[in-house]
């Protein structure tokens, strides 16, 4: 049996142009150790399991930032779904060694994704713990076209909710319209939910891409926050509750946003 359900997150990379600096930034911010893999790129452990891995840009006109994966069984048929529901598939299947077979996509708005189909390596060998991937979600100004589409592709059952997330400022704020994305096949809602979607609101520059924002589990937001910062990292969005935790959303020292998520405990809020 697959490690992965068909369609959910399953890995994350992220590209930048100083391999060494950021092995240095994720290496004290998350207690991450590494090991060098084929080329340029390092995989990244923590508790000596594979958690995520770092990649030197090839090309500098390449974004910073971290990537997600969806598994699949199919490549080949997923990416020719991706076409039929309007997205737009940047990178044919390819084969990764005996590792696996990656494509890369965009759907309709514009965010840009990866497909994996498991060959030796199947993705994460630990999450939703600290210092691992928990959650991912898309942002996006074209949410009927990108909620149909991410339906149509992989699937996903959609739960709508009224959930809390920050303005430009970090400031908490009600009512923001969100999606959960369960695996076909399961009860929609949040006990299956794999990702989700977030829209792009007036309050953000219009210039801002679409885009995966791609969270990792700490044991205290406040502290990776800070820790984050003194690594020379930059806060986007300061701390703040969610009915799933406390979070904030950083970026690192090269500039590659990513999110930070502290599970409640007992209902109590971080200190």
């Amino acid at each position: 049996m697959a490690a992965f359900a068909q369609s959910a997150p399953c890995w994350v990379d992220v590209q930048l142009p100083d391999l060494e600096a950021g092995k240095r930034f994720y290496g004290e911010l998350f207690g991450w150790t590494f090991r060098a893999g084929d080329g340029p790129y390092a995989d990244a452990l923590s508790d000596g399991k594979l958690v995520a891995a770092l990649a030197a840009k090839q090309d500098g006109r390449m974004p910073t930032a971290w990537g997600i994966y969806f598994a699949t069984d199919d490549i080949v048929a997923t990416v020719a779904r991706i076409r039929e529901a309007g997205g737009q598939v940047i990178t044919d299947p390819v084969r990764a060694g005996r590792a696996g077979v990656l494509a890369q996509a965009a759907d309709p708005g514009g965010a840009v994704f990866g497909l994996w189909q498991a060959g030796d390596r199947e993705g994460f060998q630990k999450q939703n713990e600290p210092g691992s991937f928990c959650w991912t979600e898309v942002r996006t100004r074209q949410k009927d076209r990108v909620d149909a589409f991410y339906e149509e592709v992989f699937g996903f059952q959609g739960t709508d909710l009224d959930a809390f997330g920050a303005d430009e400022s970090g400031t908490a704020e009600s009512g923001v319209d969100f999606r959960m994305w369960s695996p076909a096949g399961t009860e929609p809602g949040p006990d299956t939910a794999v990702g989700g979607r977030s829209v792009i609101t007036d309050a953000f520059p219009a210039e801002m891409p679409s885009y995966f924002l791609s969270y990792f589990a700490v044991e205290n937001c406040n502290a990776a926050a800070g820790h984050a910062v003194r690594l020379g990292g930059r806060i986007s969005a300061p701390p703040f509750d969610v009915p799933y935790g406390r979070m904030a959303v950083l970026q690192d020292d090269q500039g590659a946003v990513f999110a930070v998520l502290q599970p409640p405990v007992s209902g109590k809020r971080a200190e």
